[in-house]
């Protein structure tokens, strides 16, 4: 077993631990449990880096330092040589004042006075309050949602809070963070979504379906085959930040900026979590909780207009009720951005409201002159004749923006049994070509759970970044279309409508021809033969029977 995987079972066992707690005091699947470990696994991370940046800045220490020391060494600072100390550091890397330490709550987990719940909460809000600059994301009136709740408040039996804030305890001292540090994306994606398998069921009503990373490398790798540099991300259904964060790797972490919205407060959590653990902490800034469509909230530099963005991806959610804002979006305010029109509300299921539609058209709205975007959306939605979705894609024709189309296998989300496809657009397209890929024939299935899964093998996510990329055509697979036919087929973006029908055929000489003929000629007589003895027969016993 390598470092690496060693590392990786010792982090999924450590996380296993906090669940365990939880599940011993009656918190396993409630509705606070993803809150108590999220928050709980953030504080160690936090907590192991402050000490592994001390060791980095101060010529006291070494990486071989034994983190004991480095403690012994911080209880003893004065508070003026803290500040000092703190100054020197990385401004990524959260500062952790002594009686908010691990250690330091592990040693006084027996004191009496205050109780150790308290000790433990007033930790969580320390850190939260010395940190509030960087670490905090914002609403959409800018009030800033702190890096911290107390979390005692879960444990409804008081009697039980010192106990179980003990044995949490006892879980994160067992473990330590330090290796991982100088891991890469690869291994925080896979932690995060260990981390948050248990909590990806239902991320609130604007948010997206937990995205495969399988999907969103494909995606990252055919917005950004090259380096690029100094350019902005953004995701209007931000989700947990699986698209931006796979991008933003792809790119390259200290290459781009990060901007995403949500409505979800849940969602926006996990976003926070997933921009820490994967060095964005400088785009926290960026991260809003509120509504996209009603109160979009990244601005450009006068503050007079939407911003625009460079790359744009999002797994929006597809159907959902917004009747209450319905209206207000279907007004003159929002023309512009919402050119093809507003999803009525159906009489008889409200939920059933189409609002990937309105995502669709804001991202379209959002996208610089040269940007490019990748949006999942229903497969229905590619041939789909209703007005608004017919104007989309019209649009995106018109406009010359449509880069490509790739239909994906069923289930390949756990959540929806939706078939789902991936519109790609490039505001710099100049071919007047799309790439229509069909590829809902790869992929394995498996039983996730309840579910039915489908995931993509590496060699198929290798074949359908390389045939984008590289602009490939296979029978069957993938075709090139001109934008004039795909206007002439009522704007469908179905790869199937493309693909030529093969006739297999031979050829034969005249003689040949004549001799088959004669054949089939033959055959038929022999058949109308055996046609009308069956047909006498037949008639023969039904008037033995009308005699009898």
């Amino acid at each position: 077993m390598t470092n690496e995987r060693q590392l990786i079972q010792k982090t999924k066992e450590m996380i296993d631990g906090l669940k365990s707690v939880c599940a011993t005091y009656g918190l396993g699947n409630a509705s606070s449990e993803y809150k108590i470990i999220t928050e709980i696994f953030l504080y160690k991370y936090l907590n192991d880096k402050f000490i592994y940046e001390v060791k980095r800045v101060d010529k006291n220490f070494n990486e071989n330092t034994p983190t004991i020391e480095v403690e012994k060494y911080l209880y003893n600072l004065e508070p003026n040589d803290f500040s000092i100390l703190t100054m020197r550091m990385n401004s990524n890397v959260a500062k952790i004042k002594k009686e908010y330490m691990i250690s330091y709550l592990f040693n006084n987990q027996n004191s009496t006075f205050p109780d150790f719940y308290q000790l433990f909460d007033n930790a969580l809000v320390g850190i939260s309050n010395d940190n509030i600059d960087i670490f905090s994301v914002k609403t959409g009136s800018k009030e800033k949602i702190k890096l911290f709740d107390s979390l005692s408040s879960f444990i409804t039996e008081e009697n039980k809070r010192n106990s179980f804030f003990r044995a949490i305890i006892s879980r994160l001292v067992n473990f330590s963070f330090e290796d991982a540090f100088k891991e890469k994306y690869d291994f925080f994606s896979t932690i995060f979504e260990y981390l948050i398998k248990d909590y990806n069921k239902d991320f609130g009503k604007y948010a997206e379906y937990y995205t495969p990373n399988s999907i969103a490398r494909i995606i990252a790798k055919i917005l950004a085959p090259t380096p690029t540099q100094n350019v902005t991300l953004y995701d209007p259904a931000g989700g947990s930040g699986t698209l931006v964060l796979a991008l933003a790797h792809q790119i390259g972490e200290e290459n781009c900026t990060i901007y995403t919205q949500d409505i979800s407060q849940k969602s926006n959590e996990f976003l926070r979590l997933n921009l820490i653990l994967n060095n964005l902490v400088h785009s926290l800034g960026n991260v809003i909780h509120g509504d996209t469509l009603l109160n979009p909230a990244h601005l450009n530099q006068d503050k007079t207009k939407l911003a625009k963005f460079d790359y744009i991806v999002s797994n929006p959610p597809f159907k959902t009720d917004f009747s209450d804002t319905r209206d207000q979006l279907d007004t003159e305010k929002f023309r512009d951005r919402f050119f093809a029109g507003v999803p009525k509300i159906p009489n008889k299921k409200k939920d059933s409201m189409a609002i990937y539609l309105l995502f669709i058209q804001h991202i379209m709205y959002s996208l610089k002159d040269n940007g490019k975007a990748a949006i999942v959306v229903p497969t229905g939605f590619l041939t789909a004749q209703s007005s608004i979705e017919k104007t989309i894609r019209e649009r995106m024709i018109n406009e010359k923006m449509l880069k490509g189309v790739i239909s994906m296998p069923s289930n390949i989300f756990a959540t929806t049994g939706t078939n789902v496809s991936i519109i790609i657009l490039d505001k710099s397209n100049q071919d007047e070509k799309a790439l229509l890929i069909n590829a809902s024939n790869l992929g394995k299935p498996f039983k996730d759970g309840k579910n039915q899964r489908t995931v993509l093998l590496p060699e198929e996510i290798i074949k359908i970044e390389d045939t984008f990329i590289n602009q490939t055509i296979e029978n069957n697979f993938s075709v090139l279309v001109p934008f004039k036919e795909i206007e002439e087929k009522n704007y469908s973006f179905s790869a199937g409508q493309y693909f030529d029908v093969k006739i297999e055929y031979q050829e034969i000489t005249q003689e040949e021809f004549n001799n088959s003929i004669k054949e089939y000629k033959s055959k038929l007589t022999q058949l109308e033969k055996e046609s009308n003895i069956l047909f006498s027969n037949i008639m023969k016993s039904l008037e033995e029977l009308n005699y009898e």
